[in-house]
């Protein structure tokens, strides 16, 4: 309650989500939902991310109705000093575990929708600077998968485009496990290098860039695409890889009508597998798509989320000589470039958490 005895908005909200996780609870009970199995996935889904919340929030309420009780004890009168202070240092608890629960799911709340997608599309692509640049984009690369391997979660390689001197054009994964997308969605956008190159015969320091994109992999339920808004073309693969590349058609490129986004892949063993990769780099491409817009219509006067994503932004600069990495978002600076480099990413994507919760919380 507020001073005016108005119930707090934070307090409605979580009311309303407490009467949807008993009815989605009701539903995924009802004997008619049996066969239904896309609809109780989905359900399923939603009562997962609405669990910890509502869990608090019902302690939230546990503790309300106990410090009630107290306090009208606090009223009667006659009552021993020490009972009543035993009473007072108990409203004082309760009040602080409400205090401190409130805390939680606000915080939970703003970052619910994040900690739900475990599955993400990572491309890395080489920006100006040549050979040094492709050489960057695969230093990204690699550090993006040592982090990934610290977290226990599963990488998957599904394109990439390697140069001579062992670098990458481009380079696309998929990284899936707990919070993925709530530790790797802030790594949209521009990086740059600042380093001697190994092609370097003078010593000069040269600065290179490399573009990153982090998409969340979506699921079939979460985003349906129409099969006739999607034209197939399909052709023999071309590069190395024996005589079996080009002799079969494997390579497939879909072309998505409605709003342009065009993917190609070429593996010179299988044409299912291609499709498959192509296929959820498509969705993931798609869904992202649509949640741009969304963020810009529901949000065109502030930002809800750390910078604009947008992969021409410069977010991060690495400063080899100075052992220095900067994400300039929030303005901080790391003197242990080896070490984030190595995939020792803990301490700046916590800063970066941090500052995207504070943002959240006050526009919440």
């Amino acid at each position: 309650m507020n001073k005016s005895g108005k119930k707090d908005g934070l307090l409605i909200k979580l009311e309303e989500l407490d009467r949807r996780y008993d009815a989605i609870e009701k539903d995924i009970n009802d004997a008619a939902m049996a066969g239904l199995t896309g609809k109780l996935v989905a359900l399923s889904k939603e009562q997962g991310k609405l669990k910890p919340i509502v869990g608090r929030y019902r302690e939230f309420k546990q503790a309300e109705e106990e410090l009630a009780k107290t306090n009208k004890l606090l009223g009667e009168t006659r009552l021993e000093r020490e009972i009543q202070d035993m009473a007072l240092e108990e409203v004082r608890q309760l009040q602080e575990r409400q205090s401190n629960l409130l805390d939680e799911i606000r915080d939970t709340l703003v970052m619910a929708d994040d900690a739900a997608i475990d599955s993400v599309i990572l491309e890395i692509r080489a920006g100006t600077g040549g050979d040094e640049a492709s050489l960057f984009a695969r230093d990204l690369y690699n550090m993006y998968v040592k982090y990934a391997e610290k977290r226990g979660w599963k990488v998957e390689q599904l394109d990439f485009s390697p140069t001579e001197m062992g670098g990458f054009r481009e380079v696309i994964v998929n990284i899936k496990g707990p919070n993925v997308w709530s530790s790797l969605g802030y790594e949209g956008g521009g990086h740059r290098v600042q380093r001697v190159p190994v092609t370097e015969s003078q010593g000069r320091i040269h600065t290179s860039a490399a573009t990153v994109a982090v998409l969340p992999e979506p699921q079939e339920l979460d985003i349906r695409i129409n099969p006739a808004d999607v034209v197939e073309h399909v052709s023999r693969s071309s590069g190395p890889g024996g005589q079996n590349v080009n002799k079969v058609s494997s390579a497939i490129r879909l072309e998505h009508i409605p709003t342009g986004i065009t993917i190609s892949m070429q593996d010179e063993k299988s044409q299912h597998r291609n499709r498959d990769k192509a296929w959820r780099i498509l969705r993931s491409r798609i869904y992202e798509h649509h949640e741009r817009e969304k963020r810009a219509q529901r949000d065109k006067q502030r930002k809800t989320m750390i910078g604009s994503g947008d992969r021409s932004e410069r977010i991060r600069t690495y400063n080899f000589p100075q052992n220095r990495v900067t994400d300039h978002r929030i303005n901080l600076s790391l003197y242990s470039l080896e070490k984030v480099i190595a995939g020792e990413m803990d301490e700046l994507v916590s800063a970066l958490q941090d500052y995207d919760k504070r943002q959240r919380l006050e526009n919440l």
